[in-house]
């Protein structure tokens, strides 16, 4: 029997690069989305279709409001996503406290499942800046998570696996690419419509494309412009 695990799926090319290495070591993966209160909701519909493609054993959405809170443009319709370039610091588009709630919330269905290992497609090369990516807060969550679930208590040691932390974003997709991930079928655009058409100007259209660029290979993603 396969052993399980959770893959956090946002739906991007990250995530589904993730889903896609966890499958070729041999687990079964059981998928985690987030309906937040995101405004770029085109990517839960990517979440779907990637799951579907990578043959996932099982794919639940579960739905939050974050929007509740705002503090972010990803969740506050009043703020404007940046458009001008990745800056330096720590931009308008970090969510407060996302990576920590869905980690908290995979952690508790992984010991449902009784799987001691959880993904997710966390990067700190090519990224936006987010504290919440660094490999430093990954492995404070690893301890954390050891600490405080009865199947670490008992000895069977969780594992939060992150195995694009370090790379570029065109290793991640030449990664992808020879893992078979379509990327047609993803969505990572901040703004993207309802059909999945992304902005091709905020930071993470603008990493996508230069990562393609990079990587050498054609970049699929429809764009408005």
């Amino acid at each position: 029997m396969q052993a399980k695990a959770v893959v956090l799926l946002s739906g991007g090319l990250d995530s589904a690069t993730c889903l896609a290495e966890a499958g070729r070591l041999g687990f079964a993966a059981y998928c985690l989305s987030f309906d937040y209160g995101q405004r770029h909701r085109a990517e839960l519909h990517a979440a779907a279709r990637v799951a579907a493609a990578l043959g996932a054993a099982e794919h639940r959405v579960l739905k939050l409001d974050l929007a509740q809170f705002g503090g972010s443009a990803l969740t506050d319709t009043r703020l404007d996503v940046p458009v001008d370039g990745v800056q330096p610091g720590i931009p308008i588009t970090y969510v407060p406290a996302r990576n920590t709630i869905m980690l908290s919330l995979a952690l508790a269905w992984a010991e449902v499942l009784g799987s001691r290992d959880i993904f997710v497609g966390v990067n700190a090369v090519d990224y936006s800046g987010y504290p919440d990516c660094r490999p430093e807060y990954i492995a404070a969550f690893e301890t954390m998570a050891n600490l405080a679930t009865k199947a670490g208590v008992e000895g069977n040691r969780l594992s939060i696996h992150a195995p694009l932390m370090q790379l570029s974003k065109s290793r991640i997709i030449q990664m992808g690419h020879a893992l078979g991930v379509d990327y047609s079928l993803t969505v990572s655009c901040y703004q993207a419509d309802d059909a999945g058409r992304a902005c091709g100007c905020c930071d993470s259209c603008r990493l996508r494309q230069e990562g393609f660029a990079a990587a050498g290979l054609p970049d699929p993603t429809p764009y408005r412009t």
